[in-house]
């Protein structure tokens, strides 16, 4: 990240009350985040020293930290490999001010429905749909018997759409229950968030069996009665 738009986001965040440390490499990134624990991570992708995307990597082999992805990188493959390699959410240059800071507010309201453990109804300790099986105790997910990793924010999603299997969900119902906001520009991220969960989820994620789009409107769960 160059140095105007470091300043600048230190700036605003300072001017908010927000402490904020900066960092010029990626590696100075990991030794900062191992000394100080920061409680959000702000990273571009393009670093001297190396790729943004190894930053995630090297972060979440001993580190749940959240991490805010700031790049000019529009391809939503670049996206779907930073949210698959563990960034929890990915903003595009250039940004407004604003839309940092409320990213930046719905990213710790979403860690405090994380940490409450809301995902499913107290009642209910697994969701069974065929060969997909949620694991709401443990927080895992199952595909064919085979453990899928998801990040924090796919889990909830995931949850979201199980809680309501066969209900068309609208995007903003979904941005509400996951992300704690309805923002319009929200509603892309929503799309790639969707996009790389399909990916872990469909052995076709060009034709899913589990995740409709209802175009315009947002997804569904479908029921494994339904797919039959």
């Amino acid at each position: 990240m160059i140095k105007a738009i470091r300043n600048l986001i230190k700036v605003t965040l300072e001017s908010k009350g927000y402490g904020c440390l900066t960092a010029e490499t990626g590696k100075q990134a990991l030794l900062t985040a191992a000394a100080d624990k920061p409680d959000i991570l702000f990273l571009d992708l393009g670093l001297p020293d190396m790729d943004g995307t190894e930053v995630i990597e090297k972060l979440r082999s001993w580190s749940e930290l959240p991490i805010l992805v700031i790049s000019a990188r529009t391809d939503d493959a670049d996206k779907i490999e930073a949210l698959d390699a563990g960034a929890d959410d990915y903003i595009t240059k250039p940004f407004s001010v604003n839309e940092l800071l409320a990213r930046l507010r719905a990213t710790i309201r979403r860690l405090g429905l994380i940490q409450q453990h809301d995902e499913a109804p107290a009642e209910a300790k697994e969701f069974l749909n065929g060969k997909l099986r949620i694991d709401y105790e443990a927080h895992l997910v199952y595909v064919q018997g085979q453990e899928i990793h998801l990040t924090p924010i796919e889990y909830k999603l995931l949850c979201a759409l199980a809680e309501n299997a066969g209900k068309v969900l609208t995007h903003q119902y979904i941005l509400r229950k996951v992300w704690g906001s309805s923002l319009p520009s929200d509603v892309a991220s929503l799309r790639v968030f969707m996009v790389a969960l399909r990916k872990k989820l469909e052995s076709a994620p060009g034709t899913p069996h589990y995740i409709q789009t209802h175009v315009g409107i947002g997804y569904r769960l479908v029921r494994e009665d339904e797919a039959e």
